[in-house]
């Protein structure tokens, strides 16, 4: 990444500030409201990764499409949902996106917003939103998709097909890999053999970043140019944005599980805190200026919490409708291009293939292109509490197998001429 691409100006330092300063308000007030037993389902926080989500999502543009997770609270904002959806939503209020019949963060907006929907079971928003991105190019909207995964999550199945699929369809998906160093109550060390994450992109041929999760402007940048490189086709990008959960699986976990060595060591990286004193050195954020955000910030919540409290609970009626949609979806296909170029005649193509060889095995093809930048910042956080410095060198790199005079692997086979392989017509 050059100089310029890493670039931030102080107009986006203060939203980056801001918007991550909002995202944990009203985390803050959503535990409130959950110690005062007004939140009906789960609650699970992002405190100590706000950076992930919120520089993440900062560098898509407002006709991409992102699928959050339930720790990225701080995404939601930054596309545009108001505190007060989160609230009511989280207090199965009738006012909520979802008229109450949902506790926690299950809800989107497909027409406005562009936000698809949580899924529960780890993984599978991958194989979606890769299918968002192949929609989005099929009807020439050049958009890029992002969301985002656990640690824990990587190992899933679904996370495995999905990246492959997204691979092969050289779709502009960006998928960010949120390693907070604990599945559950499992570590990272403890549940695979590796020690980036990132490099699982490497099976499936994918541009992988690793990044400072606790810095946003990193996170910022890494992810402006992942977003560049899907928009140019050259898409999916896997980024690893190493960083801590500093707080339970939910609020019922009291993590008692992780030493307490690991909460000191990175509560001393908070991204907030840290990202404020890089500020104020830099002259960019002032007292004035904080206290004006902080008001504006502290406005919309105390008005946005009295709303959702003051909010009525679904009527009993409203149990049995709408439990399935009746009738065609109301959403229509944004066309950006001719249809005719994807439809017969101008679509169709013969279902021929040419060939190389016969397909033996090459030696030369086993090693996949990755790019392993901006790690530089994630090198110099601590080995012991979760974030070992990156490897000086790449053990795949040696595995190519020992080829013979012809440069072909061990087992003898005359070249052949390239084949004509006939599909099914």
């Amino acid at each position: 990444m050059t100089e310029a691409a890493k670039t931030v100006t102080p107009e986006q330092q203060l939203d980056l500030y801001r918007y991550m300063l909002l995202d944990r308000i009203v985390e803050e007030t959503m535990t409130k409201l959950f110690r005062q037993n007004k939140i009906v389902g789960g609650l699970y926080s992002s405190l100590g990764q706000e950076a992930i989500s919120v520089g993440t999502t900062y560098a898509l543009e407002q006709r991409d499409w992102i699928a959050p997770m339930i720790r990225n609270i701080g995404g939601l904002l930054v596309k545009g949902v108001r505190p007060r959806d989160i609230f009511t939503q989280h207090m199965a209020r009738y006012t909520s996106p979802t008229l109450g019949k949902d506790g926690t963060s299950h809800f989107g907006d497909l027409k406005n917003l562009h936000i698809v929907s949580p899924i529960s079971m780890l993984g599978d928003l991958i194989p979606v939103m890769t299918g968002v991105a192949m929609a989005g190019r099929y009807l020439g909207q050049n958009i890029v998709t992002l969301t985002w995964i656990g640690d824990g999550g990587t190992s899933t199945g679904a996370f495995h097909e999905g990246l492959n699929l997204a691979a092969q369809q050289r779709a502009s998906l960006v998928l960010v890999i949120e390693n907070n160093q604990w599945a559950y109550s499992t570590p990272v060390s403890r549940q695979v053999p590796i020690e980036h994450l990132a490099d699982r992109a490497k099976a499936y041929g994918c541009r992988a970043f690793i990044v400072d999760g606790n810095d946003v402007e990193a996170v910022f940048t890494t992810a402006r140019e992942a977003v560049r490189l899907c928009r140019a086709g050259q898409g999916p990008v896997v980024i690893e944005a190493k960083t801590m959960r500093m707080r339970g699986h939910a609020q019922h976990d009291p993590a008692e599980y992780v030493p307490k060595e690991m909460f000191d060591y990175w509560k001393q990286r908070d991204p907030i805190e840290s990202y404020e004193r890089k500020l104020v050195a830099a002259g960019v954020l002032t007292g004035k200026i904080k206290k004006e955000i902080l008001d504006a910030i502290n406005a919309v919540i105390e008005e946005d919490r009295a709303f959702a409290e003051n909010s009525p609970f679904p009527p009993p009626e409203l149990a049995e409708t709408p439990v399935y949609h009746e009738g065609p979806l109301p959403i229509e296909p944004q066309w950006k291009r001719p249809v005719a170029e994807v439809t017969p005649p101008r679509s169709s193509v013969k279902s021929e293939w040419n060939v190389s060889g016969d397909g033996d095995f090459q030696a030369d093809a086993i090693e996949p292109a990755t790019s392993k930048s901006p790690g530089d910042a994630a090198a110099s956080v601590g080995a012991r509490h979760g974030v070992p410095h990156k490897s000086a060198a790449d053990p795949l790199k040696n595995a190519t197998p020992k080829r013979n005079g012809a440069g072909r692997a061990s087992a003898k086979r005359a070249s052949k001429p390239a084949v004509r392989s006939r599909g099914r017509k």
